[in-house]
């Protein structure tokens, strides 16, 4: 069985499960997860959404917990997936890659959960979780370029997403280095990883099935992601710069 269609499968697998979340949700009265109420909701990955897949991990991150796992050892995993996963991409190996990417994404929400639930979270886990997700998600644009190598224009594309990428994570930082906190827009990065991964998992069988060239699905989905982000740079942009203009003189920084 090939990476691509036992990835779907584990996809439909997961799926499967929401009507009994719903059912357990509502017959619990279970509230919403703290750490999905405290970040913004966006158009592709909304509250219930979230909620879900917090849902979903929640054994793995009490196994995590028990184990004693540290969360640094989750953030390189993460980073390793990621560039790893942009090694995939480069070689054509779509459905190893949706695995990787998937993981690191994984990977990267149990970090901080973990964290909190041991009681050990602090700023060097906050700034070393936040530098290796860049890392990460580098890697990955920087395999999916190489893949694309062979058309200007679909490189151009990457190119794009890796900057509009950056661009989203910058805002947000020098927003809050000056007293801004804002994570709205619509592409984020768990919006990018999921595209990402979705779109490398159906490429292959796609392509097959419909006689398209082997990457069609992906460019359409790193094009999308390079509007999105720049699209999402831009709207934070605006929105830190609106809060900023009524901050009295001397107050930020």
């Amino acid at each position: 069985m090939t990476f691509a269609i036992a990835g779907l499968l584990f996809l439909l697998g997961l799926l499967a499960t929401m009507p009994l979340f719903a059912w357990v949700a509502k017959r619990t009265g279970r509230r919403r997860d703290e750490d999905v109420a405290r970040r913004p909701a966006s158009l592709l990955l909304g509250f219930w959404l979230r909620d879900w897949l917090v849902w979903l991990i929640t054994p793995v991150e009490r196994s995590l917990v028990k184990g004693g796992i540290s969360p640094t050892a989750l953030n390189l995993l993460g980073a390793v997936c990621g560039i790893t996963g942009g090694g995939a991409f480069a070689t054509g190996q779509f459905g190893l890659a949706a695995w990787l990417v998937g993981l690191g994404g994984f990977s990267d929400i149990l970090d901080g959960r973990v964290a909190r639930a041991r009681g050990i979270a602090s700023a060097y886990g906050a700034f070393l979780d936040s530098t290796l997700d860049r890392f990460a998600e580098t890697g990955t644009f920087v395999g999916i370029a190489w893949y694309f190598a062979g058309s200007a224009w679909l490189s151009a594309a990457t190119v794009l997403a890796i900057a509009g990428s950056l661009l989203v994570s910058y805002t947000r930082a020098r927003g809050e280095a000056l007293g801004v906190h804002f994570a709205g827009g619509l592409m984020q990065r768990a919006e990018r990883l999921t595209l990402l991964a979705i779109g490398a998992l159906l490429d292959t069988p796609l392509s097959q099935r419909l006689g398209w060239s082997p990457g069609a699905v992906l460019s359409s989905v790193v094009v999308a992601i390079a509007i999105g982000t720049v699209g999402t740079a831009i709207y934070r942009t605006a929105r830190i710069a609106r809060a900023l203009v009524s901050t009295p003189p001397g107050r930020a920084g």
